[in-house]
């Protein structure tokens, strides 16, 4: 089915790039998918533009139009393309009512709408987000009547109730207290809570099972901060200057996507949920950060984005799987 799905694609879609495994398009994700084969995809890993009360040059739907923009043209079809047991996960940041300081509910009635038509919430996870700007300013930094907004939810969803997922392959390191609890064993029997802890909590796993609040990046380290462990509490900037990505649009003279997630965010998921050879795709590709993720993690992979010159950009993630010699490149980024 993949090799057929791909041959599809090249065919009949014409990709703007293509890598070992994976396609770029630049096309409207609404008439994408719907060419898409239905069952043909294992995770739907995407950021569609959020919400927000100002819009933004890479287009944005306001609060009131949303939740109805995104349910009427692409749940059904999202549902339709994954595969039985396939996975759809979305980060979809909050935002403020304009001109009051009290919170929309756009991100609650997506998942709730969602499930209505026919998604299951397999979890919801909380992406930390350091570098996020003191916004709305008028009630952070003016009015200083509410504190920085730092976290995004980020829904995983899933056609069947029990969809494919191995938190095996996003293990964490033990911490250091962990690993000395192993070693003398832990003391079996009721606690306070009335859970019980038996002695198969004694086997040493090679690897602690993840939380759902994401703060360290993909491969999980332990850091310390002030003398205490910090798990992986998925702390992921998507600010960095420093990045390939960065690094490249600077030489290039190219504008970076402002939108852009961080590659551990797709990593963990891509990890979690699929298996080497599984297809993935983005129907907001942006800088296709999800396609790089699953390259890296040899995962089969597709993007669509509307923007041609974002396409065109993304490029630069992807010099050495595109043969392209950076120092002697001429390409059409220069």
């Amino acid at each position: 089915m993949t090799t057929d799905l791909f041959q599809l694609l090249e065919k009949k879609m014409k990709p703007k790039y293509s890598t070992k495994f994976g396609m770029a398009f630049c096309d409207d994700s609404i008439e994408f998918i719907k060419r898409l084969p239905s069952d043909s995809i294992d995770l739907i890993m995407t950021s569609p533009p959020f919400a927000l009360t100002r819009p933004k040059k890479y287009g944005n739907k306001d609060q009131e139009q949303y939740v109805n923009w995104f349910v009427d043209h692409f749940a059904a079809e999202l549902l339709r393309i994954l595969k039985p047991t396939g996975s759809l996960v979305v980060d979809i940041g909050g935002s403020y009512k304009k001109g009051v300081p009290v919170r929309s509910l756009y991100h609650f009635e997506l998942a709730i709408e969602l499930t209505k038509k026919g998604f299951h919430l397999a979890q919801e996870f909380y992406w930390f987000n350091p570098a996020k700007m003191p916004a709305p300013v008028q009630w952070v930094n003016i009015e200083r009547v509410r504190v920085r907004d730092s976290v995004n939810p980020v829904w995983w969803f899933s056609k069947t109730e029990h969809p494919k997922a191995d938190n095996r392959r996003v293990l964490k390191p033990y911490t250091k207290s962990m690993k000395k609890l192993l070693e003398r064993g832990y003391n079996p029997g009721p606690r306070d809570s009335e859970h019980v802890v038996g002695h198969s909590w004694q086997i040493d796993n090679q690897g602690a099972i993840p939380e759902n609040l994401l703060i360290n990046a993909w491969p999980f380290t332990e850091e310390v901060i002030d003398g205490q462990q910090v798990y992986n509490l998925l702390a992921l900037s998507n600010t960095s200057s420093n990045d390939e990505y960065s690094r490249r649009c600077r030489k290039y003279e190219r504008n970076k996507h402002p939108a852009r997630f961080p590659i551990e965010l797709p990593s963990f998921f891509i990890n979690f949920l699929t298996e080497p050879g599984d297809v993935v795709f983005d129907p907001f590709g942006g800088s296709c950060s999800t396609g790089k993720a699953a390259e890296d993690l040899a995962r089969k992979w597709i993007t669509c984005e509307i923007d041609p010159y974002y396409v065109e950009t993304s490029r630069l993630r992807f010099f050495e799987c595109l043969g392209i010699d950076e120092a002697a490149s001429t390409t059409e980024q220069d």
